[in-house]
């Protein structure tokens, strides 16, 4: 045989054989398994349906954004982390948003998270302990941060309410009212937590302190 023709055969065996195994090795890369970890709120199985479109494709080659394209559209989750663990195991670590309180804006409920975001609100009853809130998000919003400076006990809250005057009424989850003023409203919640320490503060359910300098209690 022509030794330039067996040379051509060899190389063409060699490249076929390559070629196969290189397939074969791409094949071992393909995404089969898919883990969730570190949801408090969603359930693995709906992370993992998400995310189903990536079974089948490319470990090595995969691209992150498309995965941030896909959970972004869930609107409980903040952020995520992945980790590539060959041959063909994705795992998927997601960031879960906070629920703090529900906003009922006029017949809307929405769920109001620890970073100052909506999410949309189901009627699950997983939340049915957070407090309520009745008014507008940017209200509630700057309305709370001032309870966070002064360490108001936020867990004691039971409902939030914003009246047209520009004012808040708190609802305590001992049924205790408080009437707060439109304006310097901080003052009267520091009097409130000092009143607290009283041997008969149980016995009052509505604290008034809509008048300035003055708390009428009832």
């Amino acid at each position: 045989m022509n030794k330039k023709l067996l040379v051509a055969l060899s190389l063409l065996l060699i490249l076929s054989t390559y070629n196969f195994k290189n397939d074969n090795l791409k094949n071992t890369l393909n995404i089969k398994d898919i883990l969730v970890d570190n949801n408090k709120i969603l359930t693995k199985n709906e992370v993992e349906t998400e995310l189903s479109f990536l079974l089948d494709k490319n470990l090595f080659t995969l691209n992150s954004l498309n995965i941030q394209n896909e959970l972004k559209k869930n609107s409980f989750i903040e952020s995520f982390e992945i980790k590539k663990i060959y041959p063909a195991t994705l795992k998927v670590k997601v960031f879960e948003k906070k629920p703090i309180a529900i906003i009922q804006d006029k017949k809307k409920k929405y769920l109001y998270s620890d970073n100052n975001e909506l999410i949309i609100y189901d009627g699950s009853k997983e939340f049915d302990n957070l407090p309520l809130v009745f008014g507008k998000k940017k209200d509630f919003e700057i309305f709370f941060k001032n309870l966070k400076k002064i360490d108001f006990p936020l867990n004691q809250i039971k409902t939030y309410y914003f009246f047209e005057a520009k004012r808040w009424d708190l609802e305590t989850k001992k049924g205790q009212i408080i009437k707060l003023p439109i304006t310097n409203y901080s003052e009267s919640l520091i009097n409130f937590l000092k009143l607290k320490n009283l041997h008969n503060f149980e016995k009052y359910k509505i604290f008034d302190y809509r008048i300035k300098n003055q708390v009428i209690l009832k």
